[in-house]
């Protein structure tokens, strides 16, 4: 049986009818086409599927897309201004942070909420911030430099 959602997606209402079961990341590639949120090992353990809902990062693997009804949910598409980047998706760029590509917009997600917060972090910091996200291409240097290089530290 169905139910009724209602979620504002990146500025944008939607309201879908989906299964008890269904997952926010089910959701959002499935129903909403939006393929920036990953879908790395659906136990929450990767971070790849990093999304905000309300403000604060969540694994939309691990998340029951019902249990967020009636919330803002912004995912990677969601950042930036038109054609303009997120000053974070432009420094992962410019500092060489992404590699294969696949961890890129949950890290972002993950920094993204970091800097909302502490907009000066220091590294210690920024590592702590991204602890739940694994990149299997780098060595987190690159990363942490981008990130580094968003704050304007």
């Amino acid at each position: 049986m169905k139910k009724t959602l209602v979620l504002t997606v990146n500025g944008e209402r939607h309201e879908l009818q989906v299964s008890a079961d269904a997952t926010l990341l089910r959701v959002l590639r499935d129903e909403l086409g939006l393929y920036g949120t990953k879908r790395g090992c659906d136990t929450s353990a990767c971070g790849c599927c990093t999304v905000h809902v309300d403000g604060n990062s969540v694994y939309a693997c691990a998340v029951y897309a019902l249990s967020v009804d009636g919330s803002a949910v912004t995912t990677i598409e969601g950042l930036g201004n038109g054609d303009r980047l997120d000053p974070l998706q432009d420094a992962f760029i410019r500092a060489g942070a992404v590699q294969c590509g696949y961890c890129t917009c949950g890290m972002i997600m993950s920094a993204r909420e970091l800097l909302a917060g502490t907009p000066k972090p220091d590294e210690e910091q920024i590592r702590h911030a991204i602890a739940g996200n694994l990149c299997r291409c780098t060595g987190y240097t690159k990363i942490v430099d981008a990130i580094k290089m968003a704050a304007g530290s």
